[in-house]
């Protein structure tokens, strides 16, 4: 998988994706970079500590977020984007689910579309994403909590939002997947789908899993969140088991120092 000048290759190593939030709520590190002096400072100090693509998301995704209109969303990620691109040599990938952000995102620098609707949301943007030619990640979410079966149902799920990809002729080899922990799902389903996280991968994309200080962690081993770092290290060591490829994530250097010794033992390689 190409993003922006960058060759990955799947299969080879785990990728780190880190977090850039550019909004005042974000449950985690709302407030902290929302200037773009302090979203370069952090994004460099991310690459530094190892981070192979950076993912700037200007709407907070938390429960009970407040929407943003797509001009104001613009306003806060687009600058910095900007500024970004001319500072940092990985890839920047846009958070969004909108179809005019993820356009101006990548006019102005982003190389990467990273959908929490899995193109479901907003139609437009599979088109954007095509025209560009840029590649994606499709997150399971939906609407409504109830399943039959739930690793079916995401399955289910999944395929309609490769339908879509497929139908605005995004290319198969610009897709990677999120099975979407935190989202439409309570804890125990969360638990059931790191369970089951090979049966996703099965369907034939690359993986990305976003566990990062996520309320699973909280809720398990009761700690707020700026103490679920240790927690998020086992699921990202779980993940790497299960044959997922990219994890996304605020703790940078712990997370690449867990996937390096995971990776070694695991894919039995020297980690480069």
């Amino acid at each position: 998988m190409k993003i922006g000048s960058r060759e990955f290759i799947i299969g080879k190593r785990t990728y780190i994706m880190a977090i850039l939030n550019i909004t005042p709520d974000s449950f985690s590190d709302g407030g902290l970079f929302i200037t773009i002096d302090a979203a370069i400072e952090r994004a460099k100090k991310m690459v530094k500590e190892g981070a192979d693509i950076i993912d700037i998301g200007g709407e907070s995704t938390r429960p009970g977020h407040i929407q943003l209109t797509a001009e104001e969303e613009i306003k806060r990620v687009a600058p910095i984007i900007e500024a970004l691109r001319k500072e940092i040599d990985v890839p920047i990938s846009i958070d969004t689910w909108k179809a005019s952000v993820a356009e101006m995102a990548i006019k102005v620098g982003a190389s990467m579309v990273n959908d929490i609707w899995g193109l479901k949301k907003d139609k437009e943007i599979s088109k954007v994403i095509k025209k560009y030619n840029v590649p994606c990640c499709l997150m399971h979410n939906r609407e409504q909590l109830e399943y039959k079966n739930l690793i079916n149902d995401m399955k289910i799920d999944i395929n309609e939002s490769l339908q879509i990809a497929k139908a605005a002729g995004i290319a198969k080899e610009n897709i990677m997947l999120d099975p979407g922990i935190g989202f439409a799902k309570n804890l125990e389903q969360n638990m059931e789908v790191m369970r089951n996280l090979e049966s996703l991968r099965e369907i034939g994309y690359p993986l990305l899993l976003g566990t990062s200080r996520k309320s699973m962690i909280g809720l398990t081993l009761e700690l707020p969140v700026n103490e679920r770092v240790e927690g998020t290290l086992a699921t990202t060591v779980i993940g790497i088991m299960k044959g997922i490829d990219f994890v996304r994530v605020h703790d940078v250097k712990e997370n690449k120092r867990t996937a390096m010794m995971a990776d070694a033992i695991i894919r039995n390689n020297e980690y480069q």
